[in-house]
């Protein structure tokens, strides 16, 4: 059942678009904190030739360095289940609260973030899953660089 998308998650789309949009992966991601949105990303491992830029990542480093106080008060929307590196980073600056687009067409590391005390919900949107599966189909080389295929 889809639920009904906030604000919060619709930027994350409308972040990932823009990757799409852009040549990219589309995964977008928004750290909020206090209800508004302190960071914003999408992947651009293709448009910046990166390594590590995932939408959450991108998100992050666009949040700019905050202290571990705002970090544990911040919720991070992503479009896509978080892979080990991203899930790495919401442990490390210990962000409390993951809510996630959809985790049909990748499975990440939400059984760890839960073990470790994150709060994780799953909106299995039907526009992420359409995105994402579109991409998937259409660039499979593309993807399964950038899950470490």
């Amino acid at each position: 059942m889809t639920q009904t998308v906030d604000a919060f998650m619709q930027a994350a789309i409308e972040e990932a678009q823009q990757g799409r949009n852009e040549g990219g992966i589309p995964i977008g991601s928004v750290l909020v904190h206090d209800n508004r949105i302190i960071g914003r990303g999408h992947n651009r491992r293709v448009q910046q030739g990166s390594a590590i830029l995932h939408g959450e990542m991108d998100a992050l480093e666009n949040a700019g360095r905050q202290p571990a106080s705002l970090y544990a008060e911040a919720t991070l929307y992503t479009t896509l289940s978080p892979c080990p590196m991203c899930s790495g980073a919401i442990l490390l600056y210990g962000i409390k609260r993951v809510i996630v687009g959809e985790n049909q067409t990748f499975m990440g590391e939400e059984d760890l973030l839960k073990a470790r005390g994150v709060d994780v919900q799953v909106l299995h949107n039907d526009n992420c899953v359409k995105m994402m599966s579109d991409f998937i189909q259409k660039h499979p080389e593309l993807w399964n660089e950038d899950i470490g295929v």
